[in-house]
């Protein structure tokens, strides 16, 4: 079954939310500083995935135009409204759903497990990498339930949507792309989301407050650049 990867997955996350909103009513002191913690993990995760970056050239352009993009349109706001539309169905005394809903769906979307468990399910039907990471957002989505609320819990969806489509496209993507390049765009990819993610901790830890849903675009020019390149080194070599 293709999707038993982003199924197993996206239940996590559910499950990791309902336990951690029983955690709720820990004290702000200590919600503050498991907040500030988990900044600076997620921090350490997008520096280690930043440094992967082979092309860094490739990266810094995805960036930069990625970033132009999402201010033109205005990625951050729609995410936003979505939030605070899910905010509004759940209630205000349930946390800030708009924050958690954005904060944990960057962060289980954006990321190498993320894209190469989801190719593999589709490829192989070979789950164990969304395997794993279901056990870590599982983990991640107790805490960040505890400490905001139950906003995470709609991450969920487009965990199973993004993840989904990439396992789904899987099952086709030999006919359009080598496994060189493949390699080469999950690596790209992966080092562009490592500079999104570290956005994610600097917001955690209040040292910025970056639209990091504007720099989402970056992503998308990310796959394009790498195309681009490998096209052209083909054609020089």
């Amino acid at each position: 079954m293709v999707l038993l990867g982003v199924i197993v997955n996206t239940l996590a996350i559910i499950v990791g939310t309902l336990i951690g909103l029983c955690f709720a009513n820990i004290p702000e002191g200590m919600k503050s500083t498991v907040l500030k913690v988990l900044g600076i993990a997620v921090v350490v995760l997008g520096m280690g995935m930043a440094f992967e970056a082979e092309y860094f050239l490739n990266v810094l352009f995805s960036v930069v135009f990625g970033a132009i993009l999402g201010e033109w349109l205005k990625v951050e706001d729609h995410l936003e409204r979505l939030g605070q539309w899910i905010e509004h169905k759940a209630g205000k005394h349930r946390g800030n759903v708009a924050k958690a809903f954005v904060t944990t769906t960057l962060i289980f979307t954006i990321g190498a497990m993320s894209v190469i468990g989801s190719l593999n399910s589709g490829l192989n039907l070979d789950h164990d990498v969304l395997y794993t990471k279901a056990f870590l957002d599982g983990f991640v989505s107790i805490i960040f339930a505890s400490t905001l609320g139950i906003g995470v819990i709609f991450s969920a969806i487009p965990v199973f949507v993004y993840q989904g489509a990439l396992a789904l496209f899987a099952t086709t993507i030999d006919q359009w792309l080598t496994p060189e390049l493949l390699e080469r765009l999950v690596n790209d990819i992966t080092a562009t989301g490592g500079i999104l993610i570290i956005g994610i901790g600097l917001n955690l830890l209040e040292v910025t407050k970056l639209k990091v849903g504007n720099l989402l675009p970056a992503l998308v020019v990310a796959v394009l650049v790498g195309i681009g390149v490998y096209m052209v080194q083909g054609l020089m070599g």
